[in-house]
């Protein structure tokens, strides 16, 4: 069996070791436009700021352990033509500019995904750079040795992350962002008034409801103009976001309106013998039961270990994600799964919301610290489809576990009445999760009563 990979990060490198390790007579040819493979992108902001001291340890697999397992890695090549019906691809050396064919038997796509760069006049400027890979992660490194005056655009996970590193680093840092937040997309503002606060309070400039529309300077960016002002700027990152990396394949494979691949639970695309996995699909979301494009590390290695295990037969299903996902800025740790109450609406479900902020331990503990937990359910159903927590105590785990919740289908009646232990070093009595969802359930119960109220 010939198997062609084409794109070798996380969802394509969990898919070497598992066809390796399934398959050992397979011959695998894999195509990667970096010289590097496995590297994670989320560490870039700890190598800007310093937590991390050697950028090697940002990458958990080598191209030479794939080639001493037998692997084919065509390292610097990128694939430029792909006839799916015929099973050839075509892919150009970037070194040497020579283009070969090869065939196969099996396809996967571990394209992955690129920043969204908008058509902002001043882009070419120099020090106006992107944040995806490892060279993006030595650029950045470079120019902010010298640099004074650094903006961010885009306030996601990423861009925020990028701010906290900047300004620990003596940087007078602006982070601009097209919407009112910062992290709009997975926090409500309850979670993310916080942070706000604890940027402001070290300076950081929040260029917020504004968007970019010129880079300025001469050879190298100087300045950032947007619809409300104007910021001084020695080094620019463009956090804006990301989207799929398939245009190669587009009108060959069934994708969603932004080029998301398509694929069913066994990680097949609409075309027989091609396989996607991680950033360039669309996954199922157990919140919405909808496919929806949520770019995650996690997501990619579960797909392309999939993808493995259902070459030969479709034997191991996806169980579909709920983009759960945590964050630690400052002393605020933060986590999120499913949807937020804004994002559940959006999505067309109607849902509503309860909120416990509390001590965590009995009050009698010497030490203690506030948590604050939301979680948002469907009102018809009362299932849970989503739940952000914020504490300067770590309590994102409990996110992982109202996660399991969300893609069992869980009801807020059946997470009040789970059994959690208690022990004052750890909780309460009445654990946070089984008081946050026993508050949803007391509202329900107070709606339910007004009406009956109604119709008496």
């Amino acid at each position: 069996m010939k198997v062609a990979v084409i794109g070798c990060t996380h969802a394509g490198t969990a898919a070497i070791n598992n066809i390796v390790n399934l398959y050992p007579n397979a011959q695998i040819d894999v195509f990667e436009k970096n010289d590097n493979v496995s590297f994670l992108s989320c560490g870039i902001a700890l190598y800007v700021g310093g937590v991390v001291k050697d950028p090697n340890g940002l990458f958990y697999a080598s191209v030479e352990h794939f080639e001493r397992l037998g692997v084919n890695m065509h390292m610097n090549h990128e694939v430029t033509a792909c006839n799916l019906d015929g099973k050839q691809i075509q892919a150009r050396d970037m070194k040497t500019d020579e283009t070969k064919s090869y065939s196969y038997d099996k396809l996967i796509i571990a394209s992955g995904s690129w920043p969204v760069t908008p058509p902002i006049p001043g882009s070419d400027l120099e020090n106006v750079l992107l944040c995806k890979n490892f060279e993006h992660a030595k650029e950045i490194i470079k120019c902010s040795e010298s640099a004074r005056n650094v903006v961010v655009v885009g306030a996601g996970y990423i861009g925020v992350e990028l701010v906290e590193a900047f300004e620990e680093n003596g940087k007078n840092v602006t982070l601009i962002d097209s919407e009112e937040r910062i992290l709009n997309r997975y926090l409500d503002d309850t979670f993310t008034s916080p942070v706000e606060a604890s940027f402001k309070q070290r300076g950081i400039e929040l260029a917020l409801n504004q968007t970019v529309s010129q880079f300025e300077g001469t050879g190298t960016v100087k300045k950032v103009i947007t619809d409300k002002g104007e910021y001084n700027a020695d080094l620019v990152v463009m956090c804006v976001g990301f989207r799929p990396n398939t245009g190669l394949f587009k009108g060959q494979i069934e994708m969603l309106d932004n080029g998301a691949i398509i694929v069913d639970s066994y990680m097949r695309t609409s075309v027989q013998d091609v396989y996607a996995a991680g950033d360039c699909c669309a996954v199922p979301n157990n919140a919405t039961k909808q496919h929806s494009y949520i770019p995650l590390a996690t997501n990619a290695v579960r797909m392309g270990t999939l993808v493995a295990h259902n070459l030969l037969n479709p034997i191991l299903e996806h169980p579909g994600t709920q983009g759960t996902s945590g964050l630690k800025i400052y002393n605020h740790n933060i986590a999120s799964t499913g949807l937020t109450e804004s994002a559940a609406k959006l999505a067309g479900l109607s849902v509503a919301s309860a909120t416990m902020e509390d001590n965590y331990r009995p009050e009698f503990m010497p030490e203690n610290a506030v948590i604050q937990i939301k979680l948002v359910y469907e009102t018809e159903t009362h299932r849970i489809v989503g739940a952000q927590v914020i504490s300067d105590a770590d309590f994102t785990q409990a996110i992982n576990t109202i996660s399991v919740g969300i893609a069992n289908h869980m009801t807020i009646e059946q997470l009040a009445l789970t059994d959690f232990f208690f022990q004052p070093h750890y909780n309460k009595p009445v654990n946070f999760l089984n008081q946050v969802a026993l508050k949803a359930m007391a509202k329900e119960t107070e709606k339910v009563r007004k009406q009956e109220q109604i119709l008496v």
